[in-house]
């Protein structure tokens, strides 16, 4: 089959596959819920969407390419997907063979302009890593490009021979599901998904131009050109080009290798501690992070084994470097968000469940129009019961408890109209790896601990407009009260006089919406009893059980469209 009919059936299967599931969830999903059984979608719908996803998880580990990217994607949008779903999708890896050598050498080759003889003296044919988008293979240098550079051993990153045509593809099939997605009330209300693809499709092409990559390296290391706690491999730019990147081999200690750097003579827990330090750093201070700190991209390098070796310390008296490699995924924080970002960090410190939910509101992750009670007060229960509490001692609590809160929290995250800014997910990404590495290093490890100084050194930077701000809540509560002995007043005439009247607009919707129901319900049952008693009586009386068929469609429209009336509100 040719290249292009290769494609061709790449696109067909994805849509295939997409359609097929897209159905199954309209008529769970849409269609049982409007005859009024509901109660038949719920019942098995945790296994179903783990069914879909163990599905989703085959079919990305047999086609490579982007569907691992969109797995390895959507396990971290808790805004958008169930857990069920999520939860399936977090083990997704990059489960693909290596590409056999001779094909990488000929795209090496073909990008390089030079045989990989000119270029390197060594190539080792072994792949060091392999991956959906592409390879790394270790080389050494020629002796005059290592004169030239200072650097002789190097690693070679080598992109997929095709895997552009096979990114353009998916994108394309991606956003044709994105179109078909956007045309459903249910979804579109709550997602944009033809910009969520978007904001992926960035991403993704981002990682494929290795000269991007190049430039996201140099900027990181100037961040902290001044910093002897993190280092970043040096970019040989004679050998790099979009598809190939070449830049100084760094290997050390893996982050989470805890016996390598016990005997280095490291503590973990030092190591911990540093390694949020200066995440933190990259979050709030420069605005500019890694976004995918996992441990295969970061290396703990010691310096000098000797303790009085001061030369090879750095002025702390440590020993030892971060070296963090791998810049396809890099994250901004505009000033906009930061501002929203440091509200958050300043009411996650001080356990203030209503401050987060402002600061999320600043942060432009809720529509404006959203009733936020609920998330306030599952903040401040989540805030009362586990605020506060290191790893070591959330592994106490039981995990009944656990799944309890995290069910409630779930139900009202997703009830919500909001959808994460991408640059806001990259965030949650970044800290969400970074508390976890620092836990595995460090069983006792307390993000708190971490996050507090932050918060009191945003206080502290911000310490006019936090005066200004409390002045303003000063006056406004003085104004308050003020006027509270005239307000009482009022509402004790008013009583008096009985005009006093009691408005739940919630509840008043929800018996609405129950009243509904049971009118679908009824409807659904009699157009099945008429349905069946007509097929029963045709047997008999074909005239009779003709007229009983044909008049059970009008209680089918009715539980049909009853609730799509009642949502456009009354007729003019």
């Amino acid at each position: 089959m040719s290249n292009d009919g290769d494609m061709r059936a790449r696109y067909r299967r994805i849509m295939r596959f997409a359609a097929r599931y897209l159905i199954q969830a309209w008529w769970y999903e849409l269609f049982l819920p409007r005859i009024g059984l509901a109660w038949v979608s719920a019942r098995g719908r945790a296994v179903r969407l783990q069914r879909i996803a163990q599905h989703f998880h085959v079919l990305a580990v047999d086609l490579g390419g982007l569907m691992i990217k969109v797995g390895q994607f959507m396990s971290s949008r808790l805004d958008v997907l169930p857990p069920e779903i999520t939860k399936e999708l977090e083990g997704l890896q990059d489960e693909v063979p290596p590409v056999p050598f001779p094909l990488i050498r000929a795209l090496a080759e073909a990008e390089l302009g030079v045989t990989l003889e000119r270029a390197f003296s060594f190539v080792d044919p072994i792949p060091l890593a392999a991956a959906s988008l592409g390879q790394v293979h270790r080389a050494r240098l020629e002796e005059a490009d290592a004169a030239e550079t200072g650097l002789l051993d190097v690693v070679v990153k080598i992109q997929r021979p095709g895997i552009g045509e096979i990114v353009e593809v998916d994108l394309r099939a991606l956003r044709r599901v994105a179109a078909w997605l956007s045309r459903v009330r249910l979804v579109s209300d709550r997602v944009d998904m033809p910009t969520l693809v978007e904001e992926f499709a960035a991403t993704s092409l981002e990682e494929i131009d290795y000269l991007h990559e190049a430039t996201s390296a140099e900027r990181f290391a100037q961040d902290f050109a001044d910093d002897d706690r993190v280092s970043v491999p040096e970019l040989v730019w004679e050998r790099t080009t979009r598809r190939v990147l070449t830049l100084q081999d760094v290997t050390a200690i893996k982050i989470n290798d805890v016996a390598g750097l016990r005997a280095a003579g490291l503590d973990p827990s030092d190591v911990a501690n540093e390694f949020a330090a200066v995440m933190f750093d990259q979050l709030f201070l420069n605005g500019y992070f890694h976004a995918d700190p996992h441990p295969g991209n970061i290396f703990v390098t010691p310096l000098g084994v000797a303790a009085d070796s001061a030369a090879e310390a750095d002025s702390s008296g440590r020993h030892w470097k971060f070296t963090f490699i791998d810049f396809g995924m890099m994250g901004e924080v505009p000033d906009a968000l930061r501002k929203g970002l440091r509200k958050l960090l300043i009411a996650a410190a001080s356990r203030d469940g209503k401050g987060m939910v402002d600061g999320i509101r600043e942060v432009g992750v809720l529509l404006p129009s959203a009733d936020t009670a609920e998330l306030e007060r599952a903040m401040t229960k989540l805030f009362a019961r586990f605020g506060g509490m290191g790893f070591a001692e959330l592994q106490d609590v039981d995990p009944r408890e656990f799944r309890a809160f995290a069910n409630e929290f779930g139900d009202v995250v997703r009830s919500l109209p909001f959808q994460l800014p991408e640059n806001f997910l990259l965030i949650i990404r970044a800290m969400s790896l970074t508390s976890g590495m620092c836990s595995s290093l460090d069983p006792a490890f307390n993000i708190w601990n971490a996050v507090e100084p932050y918060s009191a050194q945003l206080i502290r930077a911000e310490g006019g407009n936090l005066v200004q701000d409390v002045a303003k809540r000063t006056v406004s509560a003085a104004g308050t009260i003020a006027r509270l002995p005239q307000r009482v007043d009022n509402l004790l005439t008013r009583i008096e006089e009985g005009t006093v009247s009691v408005q739940t607009p919630r509840l008043e919707r929800r018996l609405g919406n129950i009243e509904r129901t049971g009118r679908q319900i009824i409807s659904a049952i009699l157009f099945a009893a008429l349905l069946i008693g007509g097929v029963l009586l045709r047997a008999e009386d074909g005239a009779f059980g003709t007229v009983l068929m044909v008049v059970s469609a009008l209680p089918l429209l009715h539980a049909l469209f009853a609730g799509i009336v009642a949502r456009r509100g009354p007729l003019p």
